[in-house]
């Protein structure tokens, strides 16, 4: 297999190519699909790559994935791993589309809300609801004596 291409999106408008040199695939036993076949093939895949050395990646890229991706990260290392088919050849695809995904998601911009007023009508509704929660409360007190 040659290395992860990652479709062109934000951030990345002609695409990137993570060569194969890059990754690091390491092999286990799988917990999923596959009978007794499970039991003595290594159809796991984990697949990493060192974010922080990529030659796939400008600085500007580089700082917002490491950004984006820090909770999942170890260090500087992104793993993803595949293990929902029986064969290993079709988990090492799996593994690199969601590694492209996941590289494509990162590597956008982030959004910015444009500020809009609220609307007539969430205003009403709004007001409507602190008024229904107000008659709520003012139920909870004793009945008067009278």
């Amino acid at each position: 297999m040659d290395g992860v291409r990652v479709t062109p999106g934000p951030g990345a408008p002609r695409g990137l190519t993570v060569p194969e040199a890059e990754l690091v695939e390491r092999f286990s036993r799988s917990s999923g699909p596959g009978g007794q076949h499970v039991n003595t093939s290594d159809s796991r895949v984990q697949l990493s790559i060192d974010l922080g050395t990529t030659t796939a990646l400008d600085e500007v890229q580089r700082d917002r994935v490491l950004r984006t991706l820090a909770s999942t990260l170890s260090g500087t290392v992104l793993t993803v791993s595949a293990e929902e088919h029986r064969s290993q050849r079709r988990n090492r695809a799996a593994a690199r589309q969601r590694l492209a995904d996941l590289l494509r998601e990162a590597v956008a911009p982030p959004v910015t809300r444009r500020p809009t007023r609220p609307t007539r009508g969430s205003r009403r509704r709004r007001v409507q609801d602190e008024r229904r929660r107000a008659e709520i409360k003012r139920n909870r007190k004793r009945p008067d004596l009278d």
